[in-house]
C-alpha cells in the first residue's frame, strides 16, 4: 500500500476539479492508497475555503472521510520546529504549516502530493 500525504495546495485542487485536482483524485480514490492529512491543513483548507466562497463545511467533511488525519504529540512539534528552522536557512518563505507536511511524509515514511513549488527538492514530494 502506497502512503500520501496530501496537502492543503492538493487539496483545493481536488476540490475545484482542476487538471491538477485530476491527478489528486486518481492517487485519494484508488483504494490501495493510504491517504493522510496533517490536522494543520485541513485547518488551512477550511480558511482557503472561506476566503474563496467555497462550502467550508463539505471540503472539511470529504476530506475527514476520504483520508486519515494525523495528529501530533509535543515531540512531533519539537521536530517540526528544528527542521523548519534548518530549511528557512535556505528557502526563507518556506512556511511553518508546510514542515508539518512535510515531517508528517517523513515520520509515515510517505509522499507529499502537493503543487507547492515551495516543496520541489524534497525526495518526499510528488509535484503535481
Amino acid at each position: 500500500m502506497n502512503k500520501y500525504v496530501i496537502d492543503a495546495y492538493g487539496w483545493v485542487e481536488y476540490f475545484i476539479g482542476s487538471n491538477k485536482g485530476n491527478k489528486v483524485k486518481e492517487i485519494i480514490e484508488n483504494l490501495n492508497n493510504e491517504i493522510i492529512t496533517s490536522i494543520i491543513t485541513i485547518t488551512e483548507v477550511i480558511s482557503i475555503s472561506i476566503r474563496e466562497n467555497r462550502d467550508y463545511e463539505k471540503a472539511y467533511s470529504l476530506i475527514l472521510n476520504l483520508s486519515k488525519t494525523y495528529n501530533y504529540n509535543e515531540d512531533f512539534t519539537r521536530d517540526v520546529g528544528l527542521l523548519h528552522a534548518q530549511i528557512r536557512k535556505n528557502i526563507k518563505d518556506f512556511g511553518l504549516a508546510d514542515s508539518f507536511v512535510l515531517m508528517t511524509a517523513k515520520k509515515l515514511n510517505a509522499k507529499i502530493l502537493t503543487g507547492d513549488p515551495h516543496f520541489k527538492n524534497f525526495k518526499e514530494v510528488i509535484l503535481i
